[in-house]
Parts: C-alpha cells; structure tokens; sequence
C-alpha cells in the first residue's frame, strides 16, 4: 500500500481503516464486548489497518477508553483520528464549538487515548452558537502546541438534503472553505458507498484538487452492503438501524438487489470473495486519496475488511456497479 503526504497529515490512502464506533456506540448493545472489541482492532493492526476512526462521544469517552488501551501496546502501528464537538446528554447530542472546550476536550481525549499527540483531530460538527473560524482556530493552536498533528472536517447535511432537495454537502463545502482560510484541512469525513455515492459529486472532487484526504465513512452501508442482513430481522431499540429509513422490512427487501449485484461480481473473483469486499474495493477505487473506513466489531470482519485492498475490480465489475438500482428509503 503506497503512503503519501496529504496536507499535514500521513494518511495511508487507497487502504482500509477500522471504524471503531460500533463498538460502544450506536449498534446493539448486547453485541459490545469489551473483550472481543479489543481483539478486532488487534486484528485489524494485524492485518494492515493502520487508520483508527473513534470519537469521545462513542459511549461516551468509552470507545477512546477502548483504543488506547491499544495504543498503549501498539502506538508505532496505529494512524489515530478522533473527534470533537458534540457533546452526548440525556437522549440528546449538542455541538460545542467553544476555544476553551475544545483544548479541554482534546486533553481528555489524549488521557484516555494513553497518547501524546494525535494524528488527526477532527470537528465532528460546528457549533451553530460559535463561528467555525473560532473553534478552528483553537483546533490549529493545538497543532502548534504538539497535540495534534493534522486537522479533518467530518461532512454534514446529505441525508437532510436529499430530503428537501437541496445540493447534497453544500453546507459542508461552505464550512471547509471558511476554515481554509484559517488552518488547511487535511482530511474530510463523509458518508461514501455504492448505495449513497453522493459525495462523488462536488465533495470528494474537491478534496482531490485540493490534495486532502477522504475518509469513507459508512462504506458497507451500515452493514447492508455486507449480505449479512436479513430483511425483516429487527434491531435493537439503541441501534441506529431501527430507526433508518432504508431498514425497514419493506426497504431491506427492495434494497436487496444492490446485494445481489455484489454477489454475482464477487462470485467471479473465488469463492473467499465477498459481497462486503466488492463494496470496499469499488470505494477504494474512487480515488487515490480515498481511504474506507468501516466498523467492525468481531476480528473476522476487520480482516475481511482489510483484504479489501487486494481486489482489482475489473471494467465490467465496475459497469455492473454503476448499473445496480438507486437504493431506496422510506422517504422516497
């Protein structure tokens, strides 16, 4: 895998990384396991996945908990990004974009992380109350003290916007260009799969023409992607599935087309070929400056995952991608 310089930042492109989210956030609680969760990113170091995605809101603070205690082992082979500015309350999450707040959290988070700087820090979202040029500049300050080493932007607004209509990444396009203005931007998070590739429009061809990296969030469709899901199975009131509206019974089943067509292209490459890697490699080969990052919560996933960067999806794969229906959702 080539390593190259994007921004200030060393990020490994045209690689898999390990989002560690699922681990203590967002996915079904009874299938976190402190345990199994620390021998899945072992696995992922194991098997190439140098880039570890978290946040202190996954738990919250207990998935940074989680990583570092990796770290604390494994800090040469790990490329650690976290996040900042949301914080999780009662049944709500509010933005803090406050200078102060952020120097105080991004101290918390190298505690917890048992690290001393950083890789990437990133602004998980812009606090409405607080210019994003203020908060920027104190995540810059935090480059210059030694913290932190490179700067992301994690994309905001494509599921409201493709609701209403507006120009998808719009709004995060607007904020990237103001806080260029105050410290370069070396990464930019946002949702990218075969079945939400809205991101190709504007958002990933501005990070290629500006050299910034782009992390690909979601990249298995939350799981969907992978044909491991059963129409009509369920989840578990906390997993963020049960309330999305392309799972439903009704829109798994519509949806499983698009797997389908996975299947078939996978089938070509062996029988070791999954339906999840297709989906990997044809993220991957979106651009040299692409880096998928999907969550896993077992070690199996994670390098299955990983293996990802060995498959070279050939034209015709490519033309059966692009040929696969438009997901749907319970909103369309």
């Amino acid at each position: 895998m080539e390593r190259r310089t994007i921004g200030a930042a060393a990020l490994e492109t045209g690689a898999v990384g390990l989002g560690c989210m699922p681990m203590s956030w967002a996915y079904s609680t009874s299938q976190q396991r402190g345990d199994r969760s620390l021998r899945t990113v072992h696995a992922a170091l194991d098997a190439g996945s140098t880039l570890l995605d978290t946040a202190d809101m996954y738990g919250p603070f207990t998935n940074e908990l989680l990583v570092g205690r990796v770290l604390k082992e494994r800090r040469r082979d790990a490329f650690v990004s976290t996040k900042v500015g949301l914080l999780v309350g009662d049944q709500h999450v509010v933005a803090n974009g406050r200078p102060g707040y952020v120097r105080r959290a991004c101290d918390a988070s190298l505690r917890r992380l048992q690290t001393d700087v950083i890789d990437l820090y990133q602004l998980h979202r812009a606090d409405p109350e607080v210019p994003v040029e203020e908060t920027w500049g104190a995540m810059a300050e935090l480059v210059g003290a030694g913290k932190v080493r490179a700067l992301g932007l994690c994309a905001v607004g494509a599921r409201a916007s493709r609701r209403s209509g507006a120009h998808l990444y719009e709004g995060t396009i607007r904020q990237l260009e103001r806080v260029q203005q105050v410290f370069p931007v070396s990464a930019v998070q946002a949702e990218l799969s075969v079945w939400s590739p809205e991101a190709l429009e504007r958002l990933l061809p501005w990070c290629e023409t500006r050299g910034v990296g782009f992390l690909a969030a979601m990249p298995l469709g939350n799981g969907f992607l992978s044909g491991t899901l059963t129409p009509g199975q369920g989840f578990e009131p906390d997993d963020v599935r049960a309330r999305h509206p392309r799972f439903t019974a009704e829109m798994m089943a519509a949806n499983q087309p698009v797997v389908a067509g996975l299947r078939r292209i996978a089938e070509r490459h062996g029988p070791d070929t999954t339906p999840a890697q297709v989906a990997l490699a044809w993220v991957l080969g979106r651009g040299r400056h692409v880096v998928a990052v999907p969550g896993a919560k077992r070690e199996r996933w994670a390098v299955e995952n990983a293996d990802a960067v060995r498959l070279a999806l050939s034209a015709r794969d490519l033309a059966e991608v692009a040929g696969l229906p438009p997901a749907r959702g319970s909103w369309d």
